[in-house]
């Protein structure tokens, strides 16, 4: 994942910032507990791709 596009890229619902989860391949939203696929190194940024964090899971 290239640094200054992790740098411009923010979460689509609330534009907050996003933290990049190279082992599961996501880019993780803390404010609204959402993760992000990262397919082909691409990053997914559709709020219906999300997958919602569950309470229990870290961030």
């Amino acid at each position: 994942m290239d640094n200054k596009l992790l740098d411009i890229l923010v979460c689509p619902v609330c534009k907050g910032p996003l933290v990049y989860k190279k082992e599961q391949g996501e880019l993780i939203c803390k404010g609204d507990r959402l993760a992000y696929p990262i397919k082909d190194d691409i990053p997914v940024m559709l709020e219906q791709e999300a997958r919602e964090l569950p309470a229990e899971e870290e961030v």
